[in-house]
């Protein structure tokens, strides 16, 4: 399964999210941004080359949305509802991201 995260500068959480499920079997991992200054700028391709989309915010959503939405079409996009209020690997962050979004990525 190919899961692309998403956060707004692609500095803290979404590249956390790559790192913590790359190393899950039959997993690949990819992240971006959606501001300007993102580090890694959410491209067509990363989105069309998803499996399953997961953002960080409600706002991420929308914004996904307005943007990307020619390359959505019929990709699941999951909003995990976690606040810009991690550091990059933070304990705390690694357990939600796993607790929230590995339910998806979990082989049945």
């Amino acid at each position: 399964m190919r899961a692309l995260f998403i956060c707004s500068k692609n500095r803290l959480r979404s590249p956390t999210a790559e790192h913590v499920f790359a190393t899950w079997p039959n997993v690949e991992t990819d992240s971006a941004g959606l501001a300007a200054d993102a580090d890694v700028p959410l491209s067509p391709e990363q989105v069309r080359w998803a499996d399953i989309v997961f953002v960080m915010e409600k706002a991420h959503r929308a914004r996904l949305s307005a943007k990307f939405r020619a390359y959505l079409n019929g990709k699941k996009v999951i909003c995990l509802d976690i606040p810009d209020d991690y550091a990059f690997m933070q304990p705390e962050l690694v357990a939600l991201l796993e607790q929230k979004a590995g339910k998806f990525l979990r082989q049945k």
